[in-house]
């Protein structure tokens, strides 16, 4: 056992401790709360801006997007939201036509004239939309759109003027939207349930200006009474009207759900809570210690240090009877994974005009990948529960390819030396880095960890400094403003295709876009732009593990690994929490229950 390994179980024995004992919490302080403990601080409010995990998850019940997903529905399905149906969708796959819902409103703020929510139209699906164009806006989000549809680029490339019309984008009349695409885009309805594509008002935005991010107004299913930098604050939206909620629509399946006493919640009108707070509590050890705590957030993922004291087997995972007696559980693999990433515009360890140093580059990125050792990253800190994979299509998608080779993903320290030695790279030459991460403890030990692996292989440690930020969102920002050399990231999945996990690489997406790495390959540009076009298939399941191979070849990155969740959540509460695709849509159907 390594010294971090020892150091992590014993942290684990004296938490858990702690935390079987404490049992469960009475609720009764506050009888239709629930509060909810969320491992990240939300960036922003505003939907161009919500570019993590931590945002998305408060936005989408805040704002409605024109589709969402449906809370139960495995495999992932859509389902109409702000608008009335699915898109009609010309012959050619170019033209959409959207139909909005009548009679939704925004909710009442002082932004509007009297303070009172007006209706929503497609005029502001339009606005939502543009205004990611807009240089004013900075958006975060806009590669979503980029070269998608007809005209919207050009708007904004020629000063945004609010008074030009967009060929592409237009409100037919009040509740029906037109769009067209330069070329078929099948993910598009994909990416009209996604976060950044939130319906906003164009009052709130003149009037809140810049601080329209901690001042949200939308159409969804709660609004904000409080967002500080511990919590936010949400309550219904009087305003919302979504019909009864029906659970064979939503997926739900008696085998699968009925545990969670959800069919107690068929048939009523959500949301079902009168405040929901949203705890920001950023260290797994606080987090564990609140859920432990009376009157404190009632639900946790489990931090991986502490799962072998949770589950009685880990391969199969089986909750130990104490548990399953006090606390709801739940166990799905994660829409993602996480790796290590280089900053390929760095021309001391990424893309060179010089073709010799590019490949001794690339010799280089080759060798930290092997020096890495995966299985030890599992132990240490995911207890054996991650599945490692090469690339970046993880297994639960359709595209993943079980039979790929798993050199890449290979702890090989000897081939490591062997690349360094061939690439002449030894000593002084050895490029000075910089490697980011959260200010936290566990970022840190996996730093240490890291920088021991290389230095085992010759690197010296010196030439690879660490770089504490304060939370997420300015260690993404020092990312999206090429800060860094090496980072720490995971990538969430948004919709299950392996096109939003590979659009990552495509060099149009650079930061600060979602291309972190600042990736320039002309051929996978290429495939990538060809695979966009086609439906799902054997053609574009093809292409997309040919795409991902070329990332492997040119190692990009040091991937990657997919981790296992684990949720538990108190017993009066009947809902079942989701981090994955769906994010947190589920918060909308969360009940408190007898």
């Amino acid at each position: 056992m390594t010294a971090i390994e020892r150091v992590v179980r014993s942290l684990a024995t004296a938490l858990v401790a702690a935390f079987l004992l404490a049992g469960c919490h009475p609720v009764e302080d506050q009888a239709n709360t629930y509060r909810h403990a969320m491992d990240g601080i939300a960036g922003s409010l505003d939907p161009a801006h919500a570019a993590d995990v931590y945002s998305g998850a408060i936005v989408v019940n805040l704002y409605d997007t024109l589709y969402r997903y449906r809370y139960l529905a495995r495999p992932h399905r859509l389902a109409p939201n702000l608008a009335a149906d699915f898109p009609e969708v010309s012959d050619d796959g170019r033209v959409w036509t959207i139909r909005l819902r009548d009679g939704v409103r925004f909710a009442d703020d002082p932004a509007f004239p009297d303070g009172k929510g007006r209706e929503v139209t497609a005029s502001d699906v339009v606005f939502s939309l543009r205004r990611h164009f807009d240089p004013a806006t900075r958006s975060r989000t806009a590669w979503l759109w980029r070269d998608r549809i007809v005209g919207l680029d050009a708007w904004g490339a020629a000063g945004a003027d609010p008074d030009v019309d967009i060929e592409g984008l237009a409100a037919l009349d009040k509740h029906t939207l037109r769009i067209e695409l330069v070329e078929p885009y099948p993910q598009l309805v994909d990416i009209l349930a996604l976060p950044p594509s939130a319906i906003v008002p164009i009052e709130a935005v003149s009037y809140y200006g810049q601080e329209f991010g901690v001042n949200p107004v939308g159409s969804g299913p709660f609004q904000l009474v409080r967002l500080d930098e511990t919590m936010a604050v949400l309550e219904p939206n009087p305003h919302f009207e979504r019909g009864q909620l029906d659970l064979a629509a939503e997926g739900y399946d008696a085998e699968r759900h009925r545990r969670y006493k959800l069919e107690e919640l068929d048939g009523r009108r959500y949301p079902f809570l009168d405040r929901l707070e949203i705890h920001f509590i950023t260290e797994p050890t606080a987090r564990w210690s609140s859920f432990a705590a009376e009157g404190e957030v009632e639900n946790v993922i489990v931090p991986p240090e502490l799962t072998d004291r949770v589950l009685s087997s880990v391969d199969p995972p089986v909750f130990r009877p104490e548990i399953e007696s006090r606390y709801h559980a739940h166990i799905q693999p994660e829409a993602g994974f996480v790796f290590h990433g280089f900053n390929m515009a760095n021309p001391e360890i990424g893309h060179h005009p010089d073709p010799e140093r590019a490949r001794a580059n690339r010799s280089l990125r080759c060798a930290m990948r092997d020096a890495f050792d995966w299985p030890a990253r599992n132990r240490s800190f995911y207890n054996g529960l991650g599945l490692v994979f090469p690339g970046t299509i993880p297994p639960f998608l359709a595209e993943y390819d079980a039979d790929q080779e798993m050199t890449s993903v290979e702890h090989d320290p000897e081939r490591a030396r062997r690349r360094l030695a061939e690439a002449g790279w030894a000593g002084d030459r050895f490029p000075a880095l910089v490697y980011g991460m959260e200010g936290s403890v566990t970022q840190r030990q996996m730093f240490e960890q890291f920088r021991a692996w290389m230095s085992d292989m010759g690197w010296p440690s010196e030439r690879i400094q660490g770089r504490n930020f304060v939370g997420f969102s300015e260690f993404y920002r020092a990312i999206g403003e090429r800060r860094l050399d090496l980072f720490l990231l995971a990538w969430t999945l948004s919709y299950p295709d392996a096109q939003y996990s590979l659009q990552i690489f495509y060099g149009p997406n650079a930061a600060p876009g979602a291309n972190s790495f600042n990736y320039a390959n002309p051929e996978f540009d290429r495939l990538f732009e060809r695979a966009s076009l086609l439906p799902a298939g054997p053609e574009r399941t093809a292409l997309y593990r040919r795409l991902n191979r070329i990332i492997i070849d040119d190692c990009v990155i040091i991937g990657s690994l997919a981790r296992t969740r684990i949720h538990l959540w108190d017993r009066n509460l009947a809902m079942l929490p989701d981090r994955e695709i769906v994010n947190g849509y589920f918060l909308r159907f969360v009940a408190r229950i007898d």
